[in-house]
């Protein structure tokens, strides 16, 4: 009987240590998604780190996945955002459909907070590209004369980005050649299925809602 006590008393003892992990998470993406929506860090490791030192917890304290953050984000602005988040999100997404339009050629796709809605006013507009080289997206930047910049460290085998600034924020050109564009993950790290949207899914969005008859 001492043998069984033990063993249940074990199992008791590692699923407390594991709720409490995962409510050091669920506090920690609260206090980093505030962080982030309201000061504008755009660094999420950071944002976390300095919500481990808010809640006063150790600092190896498991951390929440970006996954994580970003559905703490949409419940921050469900609760907080209101009419000036539904607002910026709108003519973020209104910036995505311009330069969606603009480059057709290159099957362009709306990805990450403005197309699943948690994007704050300091995220990037994300629009993935298809091309054989990276190059011909930039040639046709330039016959636009559009002042664009490669953002740094990207190896060889990454997609190649290319940051476009705005009246209404940042624009960030992930190109990907189509072998890479069809191997690319569509589902999360908690399998929950990403958020993507091509044009016309931008437009629904943007639609005004029917009036109820």
């Amino acid at each position: 009987m001492a043998h069984r006590s033990n063993a249940f008393g074990g199992r008791a003892h590692l699923a407390d240590s594991g709720n409490r992990d995962a409510q050091n998470r669920a506090r920690i993406a609260d206090v980093a998604a505030r962080l982030i929506a309201e000061h504008g860090l755009s660094d999420w490791s950071l944002a976390k780190r300095k919500a481990v030192r808010r809640l006063m917890l150790p600092e190896r304290t498991a951390l929440p996945g970006d996954d994580e953050i970003e559905a703490a984000l949409a419940a921050h602005h469900e609760l907080f955002g209101g009419d000036e988040h539904a607002a910026t999100l709108r003519s973020q997404r209104e910036e995505a459909l311009v330069w969606m339009r603009a480059l057709a050629a290159f099957s362009p796709t709306l990805v990450g907070g403005v197309a699943a809605g948690w994007a704050t006013a300091h995220s990037d507009i994300r629009i993935e590209l298809v091309a054989d080289d990276s190059k011909a997206v930039e040639l046709a930047l330039i016959n636009r004369n559009i002042d664009y910049r490669v953002a740094p460290g990207a190896s060889q085998r990454a997609a190649t980005e290319l940051f476009i600034d705005t009246r209404r924020g940042g624009v960030r050109l992930i190109v990907r050649t189509p072998l890479a564009a069809r191997q690319r993950p569509r589902r999360e790290r908690r399998g929950v299925e990403e958020a993507r949207l091509d044009a016309v899914g931008v437009e629904k969005l943007l639609r005004p809602p029917t009036p109820r008859p």
